[in-house]
């Protein structure tokens, strides 16, 4: 890579990086939590968002921002529970970026108490950009095998929890479960660690009380 192409990538990351913290301040100031998901394609992002809705909509405000790189597929699954969707496809680019979501974040309702953005299917480039968020969590399905972490340490390392998704299919699969999490917590010994079955709501619940905390937290430092 040429020094030009390493000046231009310094400029393009930085210019997100001043998106990012402008955005991450103006949901702060709206007490609106902000959670971006990461992870491969068919991973369980969708569904797992809409386990969250089942769980706290409309007891809580929500809202939903969809990466992808075509179709509004997701979004209108979303939209389906009673939660209001925006779709971004970004026509081929491989991650998500802050500018992205600051022209959304104005649409966002007022009353909204959690925000979840739910990156372009991928364990690499999203991995380098800030979007403003709270929190980042990568998720790893037991059908993808036990390798990610250490292949994708960045994810992981930039990440505050892993959700590991569709464990009621570990009877049927080859996957250690524990040193998953514990390859996972070489790379991040500070990585909060959840287990999940969208199909079954096994884990769920600890979710959902995760997120509870987690916007409390949010609440009490701008108190």
């Amino acid at each position: 890579m040429s020094r030009k192409e390493i000046s231009v990538l310094e400029d393009l990351l930085g210019s997100n990086k001043k998106i990012a913290a402008e955005t991450r301040r103006l949901l702060e100031d709206r007490r609106i939590l902000a959670i971006n998901l990461m992870s491969s394609p068919g991973s369980g992002k969708t569904s797992l968002i809409e386990k969250i809705i089942e769980a706290l909509h409309p007891q809580h405000r929500l809202a939903v921002i969809e990466g992808d790189i075509e179709t509004e597929l997701d979004a209108a699954r979303i939209r389906a529970k009673g939660v209001a969707a925006w779709q971004i496809t970004t026509g081929g680019a491989c991650h998500l970026e802050a500018r992205m979501i600051a022209r959304v974040i104005g649409a966002i309702p007022a009353e909204t108490e959690f925000l979840f953005i739910e990156n372009v299917g991928n364990l690499v480039c999203p991995a380098s950009y800030d979007l403003g968020e709270n929190l980042r969590w990568v998720l790893l399905s037991v059908t993808e095998g036990e390798d990610k972490p250490k292949k994708y340490p960045k994810a992981f390392l930039t990440s505050q929890s892993l959700i590991i998704t569709k464990i009621d299919l570990l009877s049927h699969l080859n996957f250690d479960l524990e040193r998953v999490k514990r390859e996972a917590k070489e790379i991040n010994p500070n990585l909060s660690i959840l287990a999940t079955s969208a199909k079954t709501g096994e884990g769920i619940s600890a979710v959902i009380q995760f997120l509870l905390n987690q916007r409390q937290k949010l609440l009490s430092r701008h108190a």
